[in-house]
């Protein structure tokens, strides 16, 4: 009993107890008895959890309201819980299973940083712009900080989104200062740096590394200074894109484009001409970016040095770590392609593939 019910901590004995008589009830397959049942056992455990969350939400706001920063990031941290996919044995390089532990997460390791190895010149960019662009205001902050998404997974320094919306005007106090410090100094933290992949299993044979997909936590306090370099950067981009580049843009989808060929082949139709369209699948396009290529790209489109050593320097000393089931790896260098996760890859790859 208490095996089935350990993660659903905010059960009570009642809830328990009449979990225990549904099992026995669906054990006799009596169908009707156990509707009823379970009725009644949904009913409290709904009621057990708004009165648990309930609890947790006056602890959080009475943390808060004391200034108990740490223990406020501890309850919300051990509200939310963490994230793990799933995940069994995987294979090796050579076909053989892997089943313990440090063996599973060595080989994620590795089959990671096949595709984040720096396969040129590493860029040793460490320099600073003196000629900058106009400091960040307070709005761009609150602005920020308000278009973040919720109900995600924190990143490498476990500082969960929800934070933001309870500290509310003492983290727009705080915040500018630090984005704006990183605006002049153009360096990043660390741990805004860092990555945590988690693969995700696809259809197919779960023990092949290549039938997941990893995605990316970042930090979210990161994502404040993203979004506000993403904004300043947008006019450059609006600028270089064609208009039939709806990719990855705002007001643009793929409908419209639908649509365009639509038309297209109704008139090769009514005028009786051929069309032939070629359809171009990037096999691991994010990750297959030059970063050195990318920085003289956007020099050569005229964005400012100033936003270009900022990217420079958040690529610089990219680390990241994979979460598995059976714990996490070791952190490795990140040496090519855009940054899995962040707001600021579908744009920079679409100047990146437009040059090409």
């Amino acid at each position: 009993m208490e095996k089935k019910c350990k993660k659903a901590n905010w059960l009570s004995g009642e809830a328990l107890q009449i979990a225990v008589k549904r099992r026995e009830v669906k054990s006799k397959g009596e169908k009707e008895r156990y509707k009823h049942v379970n009725a009644e056992f949904q009913r409290i455990a709904r009621r057990d959890k708004k009165a648990f969350f309930s609890d947790q939400r006056k602890e959080i706001e009475e943390n808060n309201r004391m200034g108990k920063t740490r223990d406020l990031f501890k309850k919300i941290r051990d509200t939310k819980g963490t994230f793990h996919a799933k995940m069994g044995s995987i294979k090796d390089r050579n076909g053989m299973d892997l089943t313990e532990a440090e063996d599973i997460k060595k080989r994620w390791q590795e089959y990671t940083e096949l595709y984040k190895k720096d396969l040129h010149d590493p860029d040793n960019h460490d320099g600073v712009i003196t000629h900058l662009e106009p400091d960040i205001l307070e709005c761009e902050v609150k602005w920020a900080l308000e278009s973040i998404t919720t109900n995600k997974d924190s990143g490498g320094d476990g500082i969960p989104v929800e934070l933001f919306q309870i500290l509310k005007d003492n983290a727009v106090k705080v915040l500018p200062s630090i984005c704006q410090q990183i605006w002049k100094t153009q360096q990043w933290p660390q741990d805004w740096k860092r990555s945590v992949f988690v693969p995700i299993p696809k259809k197919g044979n779960a023990k092949e590394c290549s039938n997941y997909r990893t995605i990316a936590l970042i930090s979210h306090t990161s994502k404040v200074m993203l979004k506000i370099l993403q904004a300043r950067l947008q006019q450059y981009v609006n600028r270089e894109l064609p208009d039939i580049q709806a990719g990855f843009r705002k007001g643009r989808g793929t409908t419209d484009q639908i649509a365009n060929i639509r038309w297209i082949m109704e008139k090769t139709r009514e005028f009786q001409k051929s069309i032939y369209f070629c359809f171009v699948d990037y096999a691991k396009a994010f990750d297959c970016v030059d970063h050195n290529k990318l920085w003289k790209i956007l020099q050569e489109m005229g964005i400012p040095d100033h936003l270009i050593c900022l990217l420079r320097n958040l690529y610089g000393g990219q680390e990241a770590t994979v979460r598995t089931g059976h714990g996490t790896t070791d952190w490795f260098q990140i040496g090519k392609g855009v940054r899995q996760g962040c707001i600021l890859s579908p744009c920079l790859f679409n100047l990146y593939a437009e040059s090409q």
